[in-house]
């Protein structure tokens, strides 16, 4: 009997043994992250809408061998290498059964219990919550900064106090490159602050920065951080409180005299000695407000900090009819286009201003590269200049032709889920197996051009990785399913294309992913006096720094996604929103371009058929002599008037409904519903041809404006 008993707890062991490892190992109900979201860092494939799963993907073999996802694969073979269409996309109208259920079910899970919890009905109690958490969240966070940092830049929310420039270490570029000692946060928030609908604190703030922020100051910025942060949120102010239509409410100064905009002119002309004798055209990354170009500083520059400037720089160039800022950043755009690769035709992300030469030859989505494509196309959103679009295809097809691996489609086919990597810009091979978090911008980006169906797959994935960890890290390492570099501080980028996505789609899925972010916040970023960065996003430690775009983007575009009857959506203004968040209305005056001149070649025609002459780098500092302001500038200094027919690619973004539908996105976040200057309920036919000709598909878009459901 000794022995039977022996045998039987050897069993039983055996048996306790299998479970754990069935538990353990993911071999059977998943306890955590790939129960909900099987957007497959295990590489396992989503269910296709009429059939079971497919097999997962084997283990991740060596380098260059044909085992692994096909994420590590090449996306072809030399010249053999087939271009990906751009974009595909399925029947209008036709959905797979119970779609969110096989995009987010999970072992064990059928489809109907995620089809329910996500696509389920968002009550408007639940929303207005929502809406007034997101509210609260700014205001907290905006309060705080007021009580304990102003007029310092940037709140420590922590220790409750200011931050400003670290003048004890000018090589601490992390904080030096962004603080200016000009009261940062209050001047980013300004816009906020009017989409919340706060009159009251937008004039007092907006008063206070008249009299309180000088730009003549001994500080050394980044001139993209300055440009996108500062000079897009005077701008934007500025458009604000001229508008006539007041669409906020009652915004408006009393005795305003153009202030907001002499001051973006201020910092304009202090930034641009940045642009003088560089030999491409490409400025350099950082100036002294007071002396210029510092004597001992670096000629190297990121991409996406010289070549996304276009927008706020153009917009200035045109309220003052000078064309200095846009001519200075639109060569520096064309600089960089032309070094591009002649076989891929990529950009790397770090090159020489001298001489022209990659330093850095990662391409990608993210840091050094996101904005530049971004302003492609809001660069001509805003300003109708063709060029402008026809970079921004050109670009977007390398893009899927030599970033974009995995299947074609999100939900069927053979191989992974679509995955842009990091690739070597002359070859096409893939570099490394990470992306960051500046990455989740892109899905945003696609859905600005009707390219719905790969933002919904690719934003999945950036959603998964959130679930996992209540934040995005830094970066993420998708081969070893495990976070490179592990703080979050609180970026916007996954929020935005949640809130275009849901008003391209009016998916209360979207609403879902809003209440999961803002909760992650509130439970694990919120501090003493404010929201403070997360320094490890798996053991939830925090840094002491509340940066300014958290008031400026995450905190608005959480609060827009809830705020269905905002005047961004009921206003029939049509909006786009900068790459810092910062609300720019479109309209016929920023279209109007009297110096065609300075764009022509030298020796050319424009489009008049006149010669013209095209200013030389040399030539910089006399043009900029003509960059006052002239006599009785502010009588006729436009505000920011609606009513002309925007391009299709914002106005395309409208939601079921048609004309109801909605509105631009980040660059266009809020226009996308957008009626034109016209009172027809639908699309107009003349744009429809017009971005037919652009070869930018939209038909899922346009059948969505029609009146048609929504399908991802």
């Amino acid at each position: 009997m000794q022995w039977r008993a022996l045998v039987l707890g050897l069993v039983l062991l055996r048996l306790g043994l299998h479970g754990v490892l069935w538990l353990v190992f993911g071999l059977g109900p998943s306890m955590g992250f790939y129960q909900r979201f099987p957007l497959s860092f295990g590489f396992q494939r989503l269910r296709s809408p009429d059939g079971p799963a497919s097999p997962a993907s084997g283990p991740v073999g060596r380098p260059g061998g044909l085992s692994g996802p096909s994420w590590l694969q090449p996306p072809g073979t030399g010249a053999t290498q087939s271009p990906r269409k751009v974009p595909r996309r399925p029947e209008p109208g036709v959905c797979g059964p119970a779609h969110w259920g096989y995009v987010l079910g999970g072992r064990d899970r059928g489809p109907d219990e995620y089809e329910k919890r996500y696509s389920g009905a968002f009550p408007p109690q639940l929303r207005a919550q929502m809406r007034d958490l997101a509210r609260g969240m700014f205001v907290f966070g905006y309060d705080n900064y007021m009580a304990h940092a102003f007029p310092q830049d940037e709140l420590n929310p922590i220790h409750c106090r200011g931050r400003g420039p670290d003048r004890g270490d000018p090589s601490n570029l992390n904080i030096n490159d962004v603080l200016g000692n000009y009261s940062l946060t209050l001047v980013d928030a300004l816009d906020t602050l009017a989409v919340m609908g706060n009159s009251s604190e937008f004039q007092k703030a907006v008063k206070l920065v008249i009299n309180t922020v000088s730009f003549d100051k001994d500080s050394t910025v980044q001139v993209f951080e300055a440009t996108i942060r500062v000079l897009g949120s005077l701008l934007s102010a500025h458009r604000i409180i001229t508008d006539s239509k007041q669409p906020f409410g009652d915004m408006t100064i009393k005795d305003y005299d153009n202030e907001l905009l002499y001051m973006a002119h201020d910092l304009a002309v202090r930034l641009l000695p940045a642009f003088e004798n560089t030999k491409t055209g490409i400025p350099y990354p950082r100036v002294n407000l007071k002396t210029g170009v510092p004597p001992d500083t670096n000629n190297e520059t990121c991409t996406a900090g010289a070549g996304s400037l276009l927008v706020e720089f153009g917009i200035l160039s045109r309220l003052l009819g000078d064309s200095t800022f846009e001519w200075v950043a639109r060569r520096a755009v064309k600089a960089l286009w032309n070094l591009r690769s002649n076989d891929t035709g990529l950009l790397g992300n770090v090159v020489n201003i001298q001489t022209g030469h990659w330093v850095g030859k990662q391409s990608g989505l993210g840091a050094g590269l996101d904005s530049f494509y971004e302003y492609l196309l809001k660069s001509y959103i805003l300003f109708g200049e063709k060029e402008d679009l026809e970079m921004f295809n050109a670009a977007y097809q390398s893009i899927q032709n030599y970033l974009r691996r995995g299947r074609e489609a999100c939900n069927e086919g053979e191989g992974d889920p679509p995955l842009y990597v990091n690739v070597n810009m002359f070859s096409g091979q893939l570099m490394n197996t990470w992306i960051d978090s500046l990455q989740a911008f892109f899905p945003g980006l696609q859905v600005l051009i009707g390219d719905v169906e790969d933002a919904i797959c690719l934003h999945a994935f950036y959603y998964a990785i959130w679930k996992r960890y209540g934040a995005l890290p830094e970066r993420y390492n998708w081969q070893l399913q495990a976070p490179d570099v592990l703080f979050y501080p609180l970026r916007p980028e996954l929020v935005e294309s949640t809130y275009l996505l849901y008003q391209a789609t009016k998916n209360p899925f979207y609403l879902h992913v809003g209440m999961d972010i803002l909760q992650s916040l509130e439970k694990y970023t919120k501090v003493k006096c404010g929201y403070a960065t997360l320094h490890h996003v798996i053991d939830k430690s925090t840094e002491d720094r509340m940066e300014s775009f958290f008031l400026s983007e995450t905190c608005k575009y959480l609060y827009l996604l809830f705020d269905e009857d905002n005047p961004v959506h009921k206003s029939g203004t049509r909006y786009m929103f900068t790459t810092e968040g910062h609300i720019v209305s479109v309209d016929e005056h920023l279209r109007e371009l009297p110096w065609k001149e300075f764009f022509s070649e030298e020796g050319g025609q424009d489009q008049g058929g006149k010669s013209v002459h095209r200013p030389k780098p040399h030539e910089l500092k006399v043009i900029n002599s003509s960059s006052n302001l002239p006599a009785g500038a502010s009588s006729w200094l436009p505000g920011a008037e609606a009513g002309g027919r925007g391009s299709l690619l914002i106005w395309s973004i409208s939601g079921p409904g048609g004309a109801n539908g909605r509105h631009s996105a980040k660059s266009s976040t809020s226009s996308r519903r957008e009626k034109s200057g016209d009172s027809h309920d639908g699309p107009n036919e003349d744009a429809l041809r017009s971005a037919a000709n652009t070869h930018i598909h939209l038909n899922a878009i346009v059948y969505l404006m029609r009146g048609g459901t929504p399908c991802p």
